[in-house]
């Protein structure tokens, strides 16, 4: 069984269609990130999946069962953020929430050791900065030892280190069996945590691959003198159509296993090559590319 399935989801505000027929899956132990420009249907997609909000069409299946009720003593959510008393500490806050989910007190000193907000557990919320009350959203969507962990920009407002915490937490609840669904305008952080990625563009999912995927293809940067020469033998040797250059250095469309041969064919000819190395992909040019060009992301 899947945690999250849904089929041509769809979330219609008038005429304007905030999702459009998704199709996404998200595996068990699995970090899922989920990936678009602002507006591009990715709070509403989760608000979806919560049963916060009803789909105009299409179907959702979260954990094996439709929203409601059913599911949600095993899906821990953080979504536009973390709402709590102000006027309470935050120990006290994640009390009243373990009391009233049943779940036993002796929990909260576990999820807040678990986000690091043990020594400050006894402030009240209201003195807490945006990184420390997402580190108490967490905490609370922890509560419960969830099967799913559905997380809306669960980086915001941390510190560098905070983030690199953060990271470590979502990839040990991973490999503890839990399966994780973010959402980042992060996309160096997607790199670096998730497994797959699903790309959303006005409401309609244009990608769902593995990080790997996403970054695949690459071209050979070779630098080399004379340029002119090099220009030439690489020419001669891949066909112009291949061979992308400026002023300084060339970016060949070819696979990695070639580059000894280009090497010693530069060579040969006498020329000096200073540097031959395989550009990858990142993800945020695959980003730009899925998306249109679309440069800023929510």
């Amino acid at each position: 069984m899947n945690p999250v399935e849904t089929t041509n989801l769809a979330k219609h505000f008038g005429d304007i269609k905030a999702v459009n027929n998704v199709s996404l899956t998200v595996r068990p132990g699995e970090v899922y990130g989920f990936l678009g420009p602002n507006g591009a249907g990715k709070t509403t997609t989760l608000r979806m999946l919560l049963g916060l909000i009803r789909p105009t069409s299409g179907s959702v299946r979260v954990l094996g069962k439709p929203p409601g009720p059913g599911y949600l003593d095993k899906v821990g959510a953080l979504i536009e953020g973390p709402a709590f008393y102000p006027y309470l500490s935050g120990r006290k806050n994640l009390v009243v929430l373990s009391d009233h989910a049943g779940v036993a007190r002796s929990r909260v000193d576990e999820v807040l050791d678990v986000v690091g907000l043990s020594g400050r557990s006894g402030d009240r919320y209201s003195t807490y900065s945006l990184g420390m009350k997402q580190r108490l959203g967490l905490a609370a969507a922890l509560l419960k030892k969830p099967e799913l962990l559905i997380l809306d920009e669960p980086t915001n407002g941390l510190d560098p280190a905070g983030m690199a915490d953060m990271r470590v937490t979502i990839r040990e609840l991973a490999a503890s069996g839990c399966t994780v669904l973010l959402s980042s305008h992060l996309l160096a952080e997607v790199e670096q945590i998730c497994d797959r990625v699903g790309v959303i563009r006005q409401g309609e999912l244009v990608a769902e691959t593995t990080v790997a995927e996403l970054r695949a293809g690459g071209t050979l940067r070779v630098v080399a003198d004379p340029f002119d020469r090099a220009q030439t033998v690489l020419s001669a040797l891949l066909g112009d159509e291949r061979v992308l250059s400026d002023s300084t250095s060339f970016d060949l469309e070819v696979e990695p296993d070639q580059a000894a041969k280009i090497n010693a064919e530069l060579v040969g000819a006498g020329i000096a090559v200073s540097e031959l190395r395989w550009r990858e992909p990142d993800l945020e040019q695959a980003f730009l590319e899925l998306t249109g060009g679309a440069q800023d992301v929510d």
